[in-house]
């Protein structure tokens, strides 16, 4: 993240403010002729606190042009292409090239070629809709066995399909009105109404609404209110307070699952760990002091709020976790790791360089993140092109052999000797190259190049484990993509409100982010978890988004 690239990324980047010529020759007229309106002494206030505010972040010997541009208009991308202008990178950059500021797993239209599909086709087949509607169409005059009507000779044989998709469009939570007709004698005054449909049931609000309210705000960013205003626009009314009720009431029934998540990754072979940050506002300012933490929570006089990642690979599965609150990544993974099977070994954990990120009293085989030491040469590039080249170039050759060992879906212990034998000599010549840039006082120690090289000679030994361990990673980006979605509901909805909210936006993203790892349908999940509530609170490892089906469908034999 920002923060991480160091001290002035914490500083408030300077607002933007969009002032014409014409309106500041407008309000030098009126300040001439003393009419200057309220709103011209904001303006002007405003644009001289920016200036100074620019002055004062320039003013820093770590601002580089590089990070100005990044703090001023959003990241770029980090591809060796780009920094350094290689073509040779165009079809192929290095796997963790990807910005804090950029999405790593981004979708959008601009990245795809058109050219992948036929003229006339969509992006997707029909295969690619298991979740659609699925309708047979017979042929109405025609079946498998009849003679051939225009031959008369030939039997008709079945074959593929011919297929037809279509979308339909309605508001995203919908709803129907029932209503029972009512008679009335009118000699003796009964009343008979008629009957509710069978299968409705009694519950006003269907399991399937608090699904997809929890997709919708912990899943995709879209807050409460912005919803409330969709369903008005579909004249189907449904209030922000009413959203959450129905949301928080349905949390008990996915907290097994939850936790049984928790309890899984903590036998994790590799974890992946970061923060980010959050307001929760009652332990924010005065609501905090009015409500103080309980005493099992750590140091009352932290300030500092923060979602953690945890995400876990164990037998194939990926689990993601968040937690938000005060405590830091690493204390979080430290309670994660406390389910822990005493007879496993250590884990590797994958984080960045923050002494937070380590959890306490546990023992991890630790791994840094290669990106973001990386990423402090590729912000110095404009200053110092030839070193911070050299220190690029060698990465690359690194991250293009992580890609080689993907491609062809390599074992960890096939990808471990393949490294070994392609990666080690450069990771070899690179250290002894930053070594000598302080032996032989070509860089000065304290100076930001000399900042970047101490970055990764002090941290070398868990920066080249993926030398010495089968399995280790070269870089966090897996744990920083799951931030975004922590991230996506801070840039949308602002806040949680109470720290049980955010308990429960953790554990619906949780399960949301760890069914897209594994490719299931974070949607039907929720909606099974809430049907099956007694089965996946007594038995929830057999809950599991890599598994749940299989539950279901023994559910529904036995029934």
């Amino acid at each position: 993240m920002a923060r991480k690239a160091g001290r002035i990324m914490t500083r408030k980047a300077p607002e933007i403010i969009e002032v014409t010529s014409q309106q500041f020759d407008d309000i030098l007229e009126r300040a001439a002729s003393n009419t200057l309106r309220d709103e011209d002494t904001e303006l002007m206030r405003s644009i001289f606190e920016s200036y100074a505010g620019f002055f004062q972040i320039v003013g820093n010997k770590n601002t580089t042009i590089a990070r100005l541009r990044k703090m001023m208009f959003g990241a770029t991308s980090e591809t060796s292409k780009n920094v350094l202008g290689d073509a040779e990178d165009a079809s192929n950059p290095p796997a963790s090239d990807t910005s804090d500021n950029t999405p790593a797993d981004s979708d959008s239209d601009q990245d795809k070629d058109s050219s992948e599909s036929p003229p006339g086709h969509g992006r997707h087949g029909a295969d690619d809709y298991p979740g659609a509607d699925q309708v047979e169409v017979k042929h109405p005059e025609h079946a498998v066995g009849d003679v051939c009507p225009d031959c008369g000779q030939g039997t008709l044989y079945e074959k593929s399909p011919s297929v037809l998709v279509r979308f339909i469009g309605q508001a995203p939570l919908h709803a129907t009105v029932y209503r029972m007709q009512k008679l009335r004698c009118h000699l003796c005054g009964k009343l008979f109404t008629a009957p509710v449909p069978a299968g409705i049931g009694d519950e006003k609000y269907d399991h399937t609404v608090a699904s997809m309210i929890g997709l919708l705000k912990y899943g995709s960013g879209l807050p409460f209110n912005r919803l409330q205003r969709l369903q008005g626009n579909c004249k189907i009314p449904l209030a922000a307070s009413t959203q959450w009720d129905i949301v928080h009431g349905a949390a008990p029934l996915i907290t097994p699952a939850y936790e049984e998540l928790i309890r899984q990754a903590g036998q994790g072979d590799v974890i992946y760990n970061d923060d980010t940050t959050v307001k929760i506002l009652e332990l924010m300012g005065e609501r905090a002091k009015k409500t103080p933490p309980p005493d099992d929570e750590h140091d009352p006089k932290r300030t500092g709020l923060f979602t953690s990642g945890v995400v876990a690979t164990l037998a194939g599965a990926r689990i993601a976790l968040f937690f938000s609150g005060r405590q830091h990544a690493g204390e979080n993974l430290s309670d994660v790791l406390k389910h822990r099977d005493a007879e496993l070994e250590a884990p590797i954990q994958m984080c960045d360089g923050l002494a937070r990120n380590l959890p306490k009293e546990l023992e991890t085989i630790l791994a840094n993140c290669l990106a973001h030491g990386r990423r402090n040469f590729v912000e110095l590039y404009d200053r110092f092109p030839d070193e911070c080249g050299h220190v690029i170039k060698a990465f690359k050759v690194i991250f293009r052999n992580d890609k080689v060992a993907r491609e062809e879906a390599m074992s960890a212990e096939a990808r471990l000797a393949y490294h070994q034998a392609h990666s080690a000599q450069t990771m070899d010549d690179l250290q002894v190259w930053l070594q000598r840039q302080f032996d032989d006082k070509l860089v000065e120690p304290n100076s930001a190049l000399g900042e970047a090289i101490t970055y990764l000679l002090k941290r070398w030994e868990p920066f080249s484990l993926f030398l010495r361990k089968a399995g280790a990673p070269l870089d966090n980006n897996t744990c920083e993509r799951a931030l975004k979605k922590a991230i996506l509901h801070r840039k949308n909805s602002m806040f949680y409100k109470t720290r049980n909210g955010a308990r429960v936006g953790d554990m619906y993203m949780s399960l949301i982010y760890t069914c897209e790892l594994n490719g299931a349908n974070a949607f039907d999940y929720l909606n099974q978890l809430q049907l099956n509530a007694a089965d996946a609170t007594k038995n929830p490892e057999r809950w599991m988004p890599w598994n749940y089906r299989e539950s279901v469908s023994a559910t529904s034999d036995a029934a």
